[in-house]
């Protein structure tokens, strides 16, 4: 059902002092009044203004009200937050607030698929699995999802207010529009996609047994829907940046597993393929695969902000500094705070390692 031209809804709320709330609201909130009655005694007055329709009535029970109106300008009307004559409770809010960044509350996390872990039915029906349960302060969200069945997926074009977006293909294919990116990309097990903050897209099918891990900066963060631009757009434009909340252009990226090259990794023993990430988002963050080189493994340290691991495939020991050792297994996933020592022991040959840092740059060191 659509609704036509003369469609009118609003809000009622009630009201102790109609005849001060007319002044409020007309003067205080920039409102038009547009009716009130009766006229030998008013009790209900309806008003207009910043895309609402308000009626307030004075023979109408209940609790006060509380309103929140949107706006490029917060001190329109010379306070943030405001109480009406009538008790009606008014929020001044910001249309588009920034994105607020967390502090990183840094902890060692294993989170292994063996303790079961819940998965939960989320937005469009897929099934979320939690990788790190303390999301470090809110700093950051880790998600293992799957589709069991495939087939179309009953999605929408939708954007997200994020800082940083990764969704890496573990299993099968999903196929998704992006905005000015062209026609549908199906993404291949072992391939990843850099999400920029704000660009629109829409999930279209998946396989059978579809797995993803998604990343996302901060761990709360906002999913509008996107009711007007219709995917694909007619643009391509493959070198657009979107900015995020540093004022830095991040780019999408499509990152191809099967056209890697591998080089080795920063640590002994493992070589490592680089998904371009780092260089997409001006090193918010970086996105590495990792597997088993040559040479023995060594203890070391690194200064990265945040620093999430998810094991593809294989088996290795997570030892760290003053910690029980664990054998890590594929589904498993861990945290490493800044300068704790540890060491990947023990890799067997099949070990495949998916490793995200935020920033995308930083040091290690040998210890």
């Amino acid at each position: 059902m659509t609704n036509s031209p003369q469609t009118r809804a609003q809000v009622c709320l009630p009201t102790t002092a109609l005849t001060d709330d007319i002044s409020f609201f007309t003067k205080t909130l920039q409102m038009r009044m547009t009716s009130i009655y009766p006229a030998d005694d008013p009790s209900v007055a309806v008003f207009e203004g910043h895309g609402l329709r308000v009626r307030l009535d004075g023979g109408q029970g209940g609790p006060a009200g509380h309103l929140q109106i949107l706006s490029d300008d917060t001190a329109f009307a010379g306070a943030s937050l405001l109480t009406a004559p009538g008790g009606t409770v008014v929020d001044i809010l910001p249309l588009n607030p920034p994105l607020h960044l967390p502090d990183t509350d840094h902890a060692f996390v294993v989170r292994r698929l063996a303790d079961q872990a819940p998965w939960v039915i989320g937005r469009a029906g897929m099934h979320y699995r939690d990788l790190i349960p303390t999301r470090l302060g809110g700093s950051i969200i880790a998600s293992h999802i799957r589709i069991p069945d495939g087939g179309p997926v009953p999605d929408m074009v939708h954007y997200h207010r994020v800082g940083f977006q990764l969704i890496y293909c573990y299993r099968g294919w999903v196929d998704v529009l992006y905005e000015d990116q062209g026609g549908p990309i199906r993404l291949h097990a072992g391939d990843c996609f850099i999400q920029p903050p704000e660009i629109r897209h829409r999930v279209l099918e998946a396989s059978d047994g579809i797995e993803v891990i998604e990343i996302g900066v901060p761990a709360e963060h906002v999913t509008e829907i996107d009711h007007d631009m219709t995917l694909p757009t007619s643009d391509l434009r493959p070198d657009r940046e979107w900015p995020d909340s540093q004022g830095r252009g991040q780019r999408f990226v499509h990152n191809v597993g099967s056209d890697a090259q591998w080089h080795p990794f920063r640590l002994q023993g493992f070589i490592a393929r680089d998904t371009t990430i780092n260089d997409a988002t001006k090193s918010v963050a970086g996105v590495q695969v990792v597997r088993r080189g040559t040479g023995d493994p060594q203890w070391a340290k690194h200064d990265a902000d945040i620093h999430f691991t998810f094991v593809m495939e294989g088996t290795f020991t997570l030892e760290g500094e003053g910690k029980d050792p664990f054998r890590l297994t594929a589904g498993d996933a861990f945290v490493i705070p800044p300068n704790m020592r540890t060491r990947y022991s023990e890799p067997s040959d099949d070990l495949e390692l998916l490793e995200v840092t935020l920033a995308g740059a930083f040091n290690t060191t040998v210890a």
